[in-house]
């Protein structure tokens, strides 16, 4: 064993307008903005990994986005692997988006990303 691991999320990516979704009480809603961000996140990362891409920068450029963008998204690869499993279950606190990944700095420590993850779940 090489130590990587893969990870498949079947996504299509289609450019739209903002989407508002409405949640239903005690039903699980996924926040697809925050899905989307992690499939590209893990996907970019595939690509400098694999040296398809050498740099952030590149994928930038490739994907007509602000270098910013990509860097941000991509610390998004280190987060604990059972955040990602409640994100994909629809079980993330309602106010931890996208957006808030991408303006605050994300530990690489686990554990203090778990209790970051608990701090938001005690405002609700």
């Amino acid at each position: 064993m090489n130590g990587s691991m893969d990870t498949f999320i079947p996504l299509t990516f289609r450019r739209r307008g903002i989407q508002f979704i409405a949640r239903k009480e005690a039903q699980p809603m996924h926040d697809v903005t925050l899905i989307e961000g992690l499939a590209r996140a893990f996907y970019w990362q595939h690509l400098l990994d694999t040296g398809a891409m050498k740099s952030g920068t590149a994928i930038a450029r490739a994907e007509h986005l602000h270098p910013s963008v990509v860097n941000e998204l991509l610390r998004l690869t280190l987060l604990a692997p059972d955040i990602i499993e409640q994100f994909m279950a629809g079980q993330q606190p309602a106010t931890l988006t996208l957006m808030w990944f991408q303006r605050h700095r994300l530990g690489v420590d686990w554990h203090e990303q778990r209790q970051l993850i608990s701090s938001f779940e005690e405002q609700i």
